[in-house]
């Protein structure tokens, strides 16, 4: 007999010492462990064997084998390198192995005894009598349906042979002649009448193996029936409730045979009563199980399962409920939904919902990052603009955040409980945003929805309007903008009746508006009704001590977008990016941020200088060396700002393969827009191509 020490008293090891406890071959003497309370040791006092909190005194005893049941590998080590030479020691995966195969083997039975009482369970339930023989005729089953209507206890059933029990049973006959029959009547000796099936059992080797009846007790049903006698004034009330319902309606009885549609069902699946009533549930079923069936079999009804019926294999979503009656079940109810509807419905639901999302206001000023002396005067100017009801210009670069002071501002107003509508002037093309800003009348145009469409003024009423890159807008556009701020009314595309409002308009633009009206694209009236309270909004090289403010709170947002986990950036880097000049401002120190944070490994949490992509090099500002351009000499600050904007837009469209569009897709400004700087600038595809 081995000897055998157990090292580890967990899981693995009180199994492994169960086992070897019942084997003959092998003699468990001793069990470690550093935890008293571990299972294996409490085990091992219950079975009388010696436990102990460490190995080392166990070494040199005589023991033929020592599992390691710890799963530590220096332990391991450790016992291999002390151990007598003719001691065997056996790994913790083994151990660990020989645990899962015995949980196994246990949850197995464990499943198959559950198995086998809930089969048991169902047929002692049934309704319908069972009775099963082997091939010998011996009685093997009985449920309680058969004792009952039979009248004949189980035990006087088990091991009889069935004649001596039923007189009449034809069970032997259906044994010999290997063939079932089929709703056969019979006449008990307690005089009661049953319908019964009879069915031969044939295994896989077409070896016989025995037989079961099933049977009814049609007494019972015709005295179902008695009760019964304004039966057929409920089904009339039944019938006329569910053709008046919209919803798609089928029942069957408690075989499964359709017994009854609405016209809703015929109009969702195409199919006719002919086609459901009296056929079996499946009748309907292109793809997918009997919903009907299911139910019936489990008694419990099921929601939201997905098929498709009909000869069209219409797409529709099922809820079926069994119908049960003083505790006996009686068929089931099913209700279609057509899926196409749903995802119509789903698909206007979202439509709502980004309408919803467009009349919001997302942002209030604490969403406003910005210490600096700069920005903080512009956030006292926009607080007090808040308060007053005055048009609001907000003016500022590309990207310094003028979309977020126009939803704050909004937010801090008296307005802030309506709606907060945006709209980029120069996104949206001026037939369509007239249209959009005014809505229009029924007929103004080919397209236009009868009985017309309010537009956006009017949808914002008693709320607030943001334009932004008012600067683009046409002459006449702007026309039309002046009436409304002046007369506070609006009239929409093909009316003439003035319909008055009250919105707040802020507007936002980071086009040089006094230029534009020397330039004449922009009425100087607008200008003066829109520039009644402005808003300058520095720039990053403005306000470049804001960066490392900037900098840590756009970490923690892209860390939120991108399921990262970054910390903070490091003195180098930060510094780095404190040198660039920030032509693209908040939006592109954004677009920098993140570009890092993707390529930096998922357990870096500190940005630095190496993964910042490379940054263009501002302007040379050293006051030793002026700048020029063409050989002339730039002297004030706009002409610097001109000099390398034309070179920035130059090299993009150069980029492009002189595209127009995709050159202003990648500058971030409008169409228009460009080419009022390749004008400005005299930038054309030939010089171009002249200076390359």
């Amino acid at each position: 007999m081995k000897r055998v020490l157990i090292v580890g008293a967990g899981k693995g090891g009180s199994t492994l010492l169960e086992i070897l406890n019942n084997t003959d071959r092998m003699k468990v003497v001793g069990v470690v462990d550093r935890k008293s309370t571990a299972p294996g040791i409490q085990k091992a006092q219950e079975y009388g064997i010696p436990s102990d909190y460490t190995w080392e005194k166990w070494i040199n005893k005589d023991i033929d084998i020592i599992i390691e049941a710890t799963g530590d590998e220096k332990v391991l080590e450790n016992l291999l390198e002390k151990r007598n030479r003719k001691t065997v020691v056996i790994p913790g995966t083994v151990a660990y192995i020989i645990s899962e195969l015995f949980e196994e083997k246990e949850s197995l039975l464990d499943r198959l005894r559950i198995q086998t009482n809930n089969q048991e369970l169902i047929l002692n339930n049934i309704r319908d009598g069972m009775i099963v023989i082997n091939n010998q005729e011996i009685v093997q089953f009985v449920n309680k349906g058969a004792e009952r209507i039979v009248g004949i206890s189980k035990d006087k059933f088990k091991g009889q042979d069935i004649s001596s029990v039923i007189a009449d049973t034809r069970l032997p006959h259906v044994l010999r002649s290997r063939r079932r029959e089929v709703n056969q009547k019979l006449v008990l000796e307690n005089d009661k009448k049953v319908i019964t099936t009879r069915i031969p059992i044939i295994n896989a080797d077409d070896r016989l193996i025995g037989a079961f009846a099933v049977f009814k007790d049609i007494t019972e049903v015709m005295n179902l029936a008695e009760e019964n006698t304004d039966l057929k004034e409920i089904k009339t009330m039944l019938e006329a409730i569910i053709h008046s319902s919209d919803e798609a309606i089928t029942v069957v009885d408690e075989n499964g045979t359709g017994i009854m549609i609405n016209p809703a069902y015929t109009r969702i699946t195409g199919l006719k009563e002919a086609d459901i009533v009296g056929k079996p549930a499946t009748a309907d079923i292109s793809e997918g199980e009997s919903m009907h069936m299911k139910v019936l079999k489990t008694r419990r009804g099921v929601r939201g399962v997905r098929m498709k019926v009909g000869p069209a294999k219409k797409d529709v979503l099922v809820n079926v409920a069994p119908v049960i009656v003083d505790g006996k079940l009686k068929g089931s109810v099913g209700v279609l939904h057509d899926v196409s509807e749903i995802q119509s419905l789903t698909s206007e639901l979202k439509r709502a919902r980004q309408i919803i999302r467009n009349l919001e206001a997302k942002y209030t000023f604490d969403d406003i990052i910005g210490p600096s002396s700069e920005m903080k005067i512009a956030l006292e100017q926009a607080k007090v603009g808040a308060k007053t009801p005055a048009t609001v210009l907000l003016r500022g670069e590309s990207g310094t955040g003028k979309e977020l002071f126009a939803h704050a501002i909004h937010n801090e107003s008296d307005r802030k409980h309506n709606k907060f509508i945006r709209v980029n002037c120069a996104a949206i093309a001026e037939s369509i945003l007239e249209s959009e800003l005014f809505g229009y009348e029924e007929g103004a145009f080919s397209g236009a929805k009868q009985g017309g469409k309010k537009g956006l003024f009017e949808e914002a009423n008693y709320g607030s309007v943001f334009l932004d890159e008012i600067g683009e807008l046409s002459l006449h556009m702007q026309a039309k903008l002046l009436r409304v701020l002046q007369e506070q009314e609006i009239v929409r595309v093909g009316g003439t009746d003035p319909i008055t409002i009250d919105v707040r308009i802020i507007t936002a633009t980071n086009v040089n508006l006094e230029k534009a009206i020397m330039n004449k694209t922009f009425r100087e009236d607008l200008y003066y009704r829109l520039n009644r309270l402005p808003i300058y909004i520095p720039s990053l090289k403005e306000r470049i001590n804001d960066l490392p403010s900037l900098v840590e709170h756009l970490i923690r947002k892209i860390n939120q977008d991108y399921g990262r986990n970054v910390k903070t950036i490091n003195h180098d880097a930060s510094e780095y990016l404190k040198n660039y000049h920030w032509p693209g401002n908040v939006r592109e120190l954004e677009n920098m941020i993140g570009r890092a944070m993707i390529y930096m490994d998922m357990n870096e949490e500190v940005i630095k200088k190496e993964h910042i992509p490379n940054l263009l090099s501002a302007p040379n500002s050293s006051k030793e060396e002026k700048v020029k351009d063409n050989g002339t000499e730039l002297r004030t600050l706009q002409d610097a700002v001109d000099h390398y904007e034309k070179d920035f837009i130059r090299n993009v469209f150069k980029e492009n393969n002189y595209n127009k569009t995709q050159t202003a897709k990648e500058l971030n400004i409008s169409i228009r827009n460009l080419y009022y700087k390749l004008e400005k600038y005299k930038i054309e595809k030939d010089d171009m191509q002249n200076f390359s």
